[in-house]
């Protein structure tokens, strides 16, 4: 099936699907490194993205490197990205019904990148990990009082 044929939320946003769909692999990655929630603060674009994450200590430069590494191989693996569409009562176990908003339509579009991720989201995505490109950290903030850990970083093609 294809979005046209559902009524879904209005999206006010244009992503560039490289970097929104490498968002949706970090996010998994840093739960899966971390024990973190996936992001609720992204800003995702073109030239540079920037995304929090909220963790229990701050990432020492040996795992800001393995952030970077196990990115670009994740990106190398060349996993599907695949669309199914699902009732709010259909959710997967791994997807967390409370983040979706209010207003969502009672039909879930959900993206899964091969077996590593899966998320409701209605933007714009690459068919398969390796169109992504190359993902290239470009920094990193830590605040200490609130234990948001910030990544900034840069999608190469």
């Amino acid at each position: 099936m294809k979005d046209e044929d559902y009524l879904f939320n209005d999206h006010n946003k244009e992503e560039f699907p490289p970097a929104h769909t490498a968002e949706h692999l970090l996010n998994q990655l840093m739960v899966r490194m971390f024990g973190c929630e996936r992001s609720r603060n992204a800003h995702i674009e073109r030239k540079k993205s920037k995304i929090s994450y909220v963790v229990d200590h701050k990432p020492d430069r040996k795992e800001e490197r393995e952030i970077e590494r196990r990115m670009n191989e994740l990106i190398a693996e060349d996993l599907p990205v695949t669309f199914e569409y699902v009732t709010r009562d259909e959710l997967p176990d791994e997807v967390d019904a409370d983040r979706l908003p209010e207003d969502a339509s009672d039909t879930i579009r959900l993206v899964r990148i091969g077996d590593f991720d899966v998320c409701p989201c209605i933007g714009k995505h690459v068919r398969s990990t390796s169109q992504i490109g190359k993902f290239e950290m470009l920094g990193t903030n830590w605040d200490n009082d609130t234990r948001t850990f910030r990544i900034r970083f840069k999608i190469i093609q």
